[in-house]
């Protein structure tokens, strides 16, 4: 039971994430009160992962960093639950 509500809480953040990138490729859509709120969501989580991996050019790809580390987190809640 809790094990499936934290893994669906790290697939809804993933669509999160999703949806703030796909507000960079749409002008102005960062600065909506809904850009706003993912901004204030998502950048905390994204920001250790820029000071890790410098952009290339204008391609960012702290985001796959990202996804692939919730990607693990979601991995280890599933193994830490079956221990149980």
């Amino acid at each position: 039971m809790i094990e499936t509500i934290v893994i669906y809480a790290l697939q809804a953040y993933q669509w999160m994430l999703i949806i703030y990138i796909f507000l960079s490729w749409v002008p102005n859509a960062r600065e909506s009160s809904f850009g706003q709120f993912l901004s204030s969501i998502c950048e905390p989580f994204l920001a250790p992962f820029r000071k890790i991996i410098p952009p290339l050019g204008m391609i960012d790809l702290s985001p796959i960093a990202a996804f692939i580390s919730l990607s693990f987190a979601m991995s280890g809640v599933g193994y830490l639950f079956d221990l149980f």
